[in-house]
């Protein structure tokens, strides 16, 4: 999964901002390239690992392109709990209900599946989740 980010450049340096989520933007303190490409990532990554649960962001626009705007790729753990809260979040259920759903004992099992830097699904239970969530992309996860 990639978000889009538009790179301005000043006198004293370049900036960037994240054209699909308000509010996510970086500068480079060295004033190169590469230096704001790593910050884009890092800020990211960030403002995508601590949202609020009630919180949903909306998807990568594909569309998207330019001559100042790259695309800056999100962790797969991340990509994953985004994923998966917004298509509970579709379905209009709790994580309760989903936890139920998957078969899980506890809820705190479901719970840890969107928590970005807690998930380490088994392969059974991402079958469970394939099955109960058919139209989920497993393929944005894996920056596709």
């Amino acid at each position: 999964m990639y978000y889009h980010f538009k790179i301005h450049k000043e006198s004293d340096g370049l900036w960037a901002e994240c054209i699909e989520l308000e509010g996510c933007v970086t500068q480079s303190e060295k004033g190169t390239k590469d230096d704001l490409f790593n910050n884009m990532t890092i800020a990211l990554n960030l403002y995508l690992d601590e949202p609020d649960y009630d919180m949903i962001f909306p998807l990568p626009d594909k569309s998207l392109a330019g001559e100042d705007i790259v695309e800056v790729p999100v962790e797969p753990g991340i990509a994953f709990a985004l994923l998966l809260r917004k298509k509970r979040h579709e379905r209009n259920l709790t994580q309760k209900e989903m936890a139920k759903r998957l078969g899980f004992s506890n809820l705190w099992s479901y719970q840890r599946l969107e928590a970005p830097r807690k998930n380490n699904p088994k392969l059974t239970t991402i079958v469970k989740i394939k099955k109960e969530i058919p139209d989920l992309d497993f393929n944005l996860i894996f920056h596709s």
